[in-house]
């Protein structure tokens, strides 16, 4: 039986970030990975999938200059799936290279197979030859990421009607599609293809959606997608999905309203990939998503030399924060001292367009009884909006009244994942309103929006 100082489950961000960290502390690591290459649900179906078709989309349907040319400007007038594809395998090669180097420089050993615990210290790892290679551990992390949802009553085909993982497996451009979530991921490829002219039907059976998300950005982002045509169904449960001879998709909501789409992608919710792990033979148990419990600060579940992190252990489920939770859990699992984590870390959704968040919003602030101002700024208020034909995009800023203190910042427009870290390093520095006033920025940039969303706080702030 072969012995390991730290064994991973799972090669996506947090897995990844957890072994080479472990390595570089001089550990025995394996990664045990369910696909054939490295890399997890965020390199082969999830981060850099969605985000690739998303560059893609934008750059082949000139979306970023029809400000200036007009609605009807193309790049290319017919995008295909073997558009999308091209790029798509392109990155995702990349991205596979680059990890496999990462691992083999660190002496990190993986293998291919799927892992199950025979006892808290023992995993048999099925090959794809069916052969079982049993290995064992003085510590683990889960890091084995999530599956789509798939209630029995959705007649999934890979074609007509598909999840978030299908969708990349063979992409294609359908004429119409429609969403069922509303939720990031249901959020971000609506937008995608509706961004390709694609006439899209999004429908949630809550009534609002993203809630952790500033109201104010969220009713901005519902007017522009509602502006340039898409449909949104909001309080409308599905009752039923079903398949014509004609290959197209009907989907009849509980009010009895009716939407017939060439293509249905369901993204209601994902469920931690736990089922495999047979997770009782070492005295653990998930909740009814498939999700493992852990201690916030150091990432280890009840059993405390296994440790869980990344999208199976819940909310945020970012790649970003996965990352920290498995340096944050190698490091505890050998001893090494962690200073304690920021406070506030950003999130942002790579939909059309992007939305990106850090701190608090107003109706957290408003809930929390802080005396606080607002300051807005549009993107088309800036030289830069102008020169790239922005008719749309707003930053949104929140300070105290008692210290001027930044307590959040909100942006739903171009580039807003990128201009978000302005605003988090000042949120996490305890940084003032007298910040963004009193330096200067680049110009032309949409960073100015920084200086004029605080401009307009200040003008309202006592003096």
């Amino acid at each position: 039986m072969e012995h390991y100082d730290f064994v991973v489950i799972g090669s996506g961000p947090a897995g990844r970030r957890a072994a080479v960290q472990a390595a570089k502390l001089g550990k025995q690591v394996l990664v045990v990975e369910g696909r054939r290459r490295v890399g997890g649900v965020s390199v082969h179906t999830g981060t850099i999938p969605s985000k690739t078709l998303r560059e893609t989309a934008l750059n082949l349907s000139g979306w970023r200059e029809r400000g200036f040319y007009g609605h009807a400007y193309r790049v290319k007038q017919q995008i295909g799936g073997e558009d999308l594809g091209m790029r798509l395998n392109k990155t995702l090669e990349h991205e596979v290279n680059v990890l496999e180097h990462q691992f083999h420089r660190n002496h990190i050993r993986t293998v291919s197979g799927m892992a199950r615990f025979v006892s808290d210290h023992e995993i048999a790892v099925r090959r794809p030859d069916n052969s079982d290679l049993p290995i064992s551990a003085d510590r683990f992390l889960i890091a084995c990421g999530t599956v789509p949802h798939r209630p029995d009553s959705i007649p999934f085909d890979e074609f007509s009607v598909v999840d978030s993982d299908t969708i990349v497996e063979v992409p294609r451009v359908p004429r119409s599609l429609a969403v069922v979530g509303a939720g990031v991921i249901g959020i971000e490829y609506a937008t995608i293809f509706s961004a390709m002219d694609v006439p899209v039907t999004l429908i949630e059976p809550r009534d609002s959606f993203l809630d952790f998300i500033d109201r104010e950005i969220i009713d901005e982002f519902i007017h522009e997608l509602r502006d340039r045509g898409m449909i949104i169904r909001l309080g409308a449960s599905v009752d039923k999905v079903e398949k014509g001879a004609d290959g197209w998709v009907t989907t009849t909501l509980a009010d009895g309203r009716v939407v017939r789409t060439e293509m249905l992608l369901y993204a209601a919710g994902r469920t931690g990939a736990t089922a495999a792990l047979d997770l009782g033979n070492c005295g653990l148990s998930t909740d009814h998503r498939g999700r493992i419990a852990v201690d916030a600060k150091t990432m280890q579940t009840a059993v405390p030399h296994i440790y869980a992190a990344g999208d199976v252990i819940g909310f945020p489920s970012l790649a970003s924060t996965s990352m920290e939770q498995g340096r944050i859990a190698a490091c505890h699992a050998f001893g090494l001292p962690m200073p304690p984590a920021p406070q506030f870390f950003p999130y942002g959704i790579y939909a059309v367009p992007e939305i990106s968040t850090v701190g608090m919003n107003e109706e957290e602030v408003k809930a929390r009884g802080i005396g606080y101002e607002v300051g807005i700024a549009r993107f088309r208020e800036t030289s830069r909006g102008h020169i790239m034909g922005l008719n749309s995009g707003m930053m949104k800023m929140l300070f105290s009244l008692k210290n001027r203190r930044l307590l959040g910042v909100h942006i739903s427009g171009e580039g807003a994942t990128e201009l978000i870290h302005i605003g988090q390093a000042v949120l996490n520095l305890k940084g003032t309103l007298d910040f963004f006033i009193e330096n200067t920025f680049n110009y032309p940039t949409l960073a100015e929006a920084y200086k004029i969303a605080a401009l307009d706080a200040w003008n309202r702030m006592p003096k």
